[in-house]
């Protein structure tokens, strides 16, 4: 009887950046701290931030992955985990590099977008509050 594994999926926007089974197990980082998944844990969501996924298979063993901000689903013995970028690789150290250079500093242009986004956001939801409440 071979032990149950995982079925990982990491997509970015307009493509699936790796997709793998076999998986042992999955470390990822939240905002509260890192958590591990096993095939048996059960299923959950979570929010990432910038940050190394980290999963290992019996054929690669460790593999290393700097994701940008996104989310993780874990349904049965399938994670999804769906981020803007990722970039995968075998130094620690400088995919942590990567993260702190490429995926924390936000150009002025994407702070910008973002700032005027949550203002409409806000205001769209406001909008739709008063109009409920009407």
């Amino acid at each position: 009887m071979s032990p149950i594994r995982m079925h990982l999926k990491v997509l970015l926007p307009f493509q699936i950046f790796t997709e793998k089974v076999g998986v042992s197990r999955i470390v990822a980082e939240t905002r509260d701290g890192s958590f591990g998944l096993l095939p048996h844990r059960l299923d959950c969501v979570a929010a990432l931030p910038p940050g190394i996924l980290i999963f290992e298979t019996e054929e690669e063993g460790e593999v290393y992955v700097a994701v940008d901000e996104g989310v993780l689903v874990k349904t049965g013995p399938d994670v999804l985990v769906s981020v803007r970028r990722a970039i995968s690789g075998t130094d620690l150290g400088q995919l942590r590099d990567t993260v702190e250079q490429e995926f924390l500093s936000l150009s002025e242009h994407e702070q910008n977008v973002r700032s005027v986004m949550v203002k409409l956001e806000s205001g769209f939801i406001r909008r739709m509050a008063k109009f409920h409440h009407e």
